[in-house]
């Protein structure tokens, strides 16, 4: 079994697997994440590389070189300790791999320093996180949407998501929410999104700040009756977002999904389109045009 078990586990991963390795972003990181290690550790490549070995062995490590790698490891360590998803973990293995990499290659030679610096503020303008685009059961609004649906209907309750494409803490809880939408969506209980990144007047309006030094994306706002009653994270007196973790676990504790969901199947009158989809229910990704379409 001790064998068994990781062999079934590796093999459960590998479509997981396959799809990051479609996905150019993925590859890239990995590439620039390893990137001294292969200049080091190559022979055709770490001939003539210095090295402050006793031995002069260029294709090895030296003492300053391991204890930045030590030190790399114990921070990505660290940072993963709140991490919640697989991509959450990997993203923090490629960003401060990346900043590890810059650093010895600048040590070793400031143009291979340089040049390395070039290739990744190239590959982050070029090259973007995938976005999710699984099952899901949610409303995309738009800056003239969102006012109109929050107060379309009294008896119903929202949970919107305020966020932007290009935080990483909003793609790694897309499909966090997504999830949540599909096991407590229903004619009472609706799950939303707005992109404040491209609605600045919506961040402005609802108070979400979009600066990443205030770190309030993503931002949940629970709206009852057309009024916010609440959202995570809180905001302190000086602006900036109270530490929270987005996790499946604590969104249903903290919106108290469970107790909202049962009373929104009692209070709220049934969809004229049929009966309720019971949790679990998958539909495809909304669009931005404020409009969802259920998975075939």
């Amino acid at each position: 079994m001790a064998v068994v078990a990781p062999l079934l586990a590796l093999l459960y991963s590998v479509p997981g697997l396959c799809r990051w390795l479609a996905r150019p972003y993925y590859p890239l990181s990995a590439l620039l994440a390893t990137a001294f290690l292969l200049v080091r550790k190559v022979p055709p490549l770490c001939q003539g590389l210095p090295s402050q070995r006793e031995d002069g062995n260029p294709c090895d490590f030296d003492w300053r070189e391991v204890e930045i790698l030590m030190f790399l490891s114990a921070i990505v360590m660290m940072k993963n300790r709140r991490s919640i998803t697989v991509e959450q973990h990997i993203g923090n293995i490629f960003m401060f791999s990346k900043v590890a990499n810059a650093i010895l290659f600048f040590r070793l030679d400031i143009r291979m320093g340089l040049l390395y610096l070039t290739l990744c503020i190239v590959f982050l303008m070029t090259c973007k996180p995938p976005l999710y685009m699984g099952p899901e059961y949610i409303k995309y609004f738009s800056d003239k949407t969102i006012d109109e649906e929050l107060d379309r209907d009294k008896r119903v309750t929202w949970i919107v998501e305020f966020f932007a494409n290009w935080s990483s803490e909003c793609q790694s809880f897309a499909p966090i929410f997504a999830d949540l939408s599909l096991k407590y969506n229903c004619s009472g209980l609706h799950f939303g999104k707005v992109d404040v990144g491209r609605y600045t007047d919506v961040s402005t309006r609802y108070k979400v700040s979009t600066s990443p030094l205030t770190k309030q994306l993503p931002t949940l706002i629970l709206f009852q009756g057309g009024t916010e009653t609440m959202r995570r994270p809180q905001i302190d007196k000086k602006g900036r977002a109270v530490s929270w973790t987005f996790s499946e676990e604590n969104v249903i504790r903290e919106f108290n999904l469970n107790e909202l969901y049962q009373k929104a199947k009692k209070q709220s009158k049934p969809r004229e389109e049929g009966p309720e989809e019971p949790p679990g229910v998958q539909a495809a990704a909304g669009h931005p045009d404020g409009e969802t379409k259920k998975e075939k």
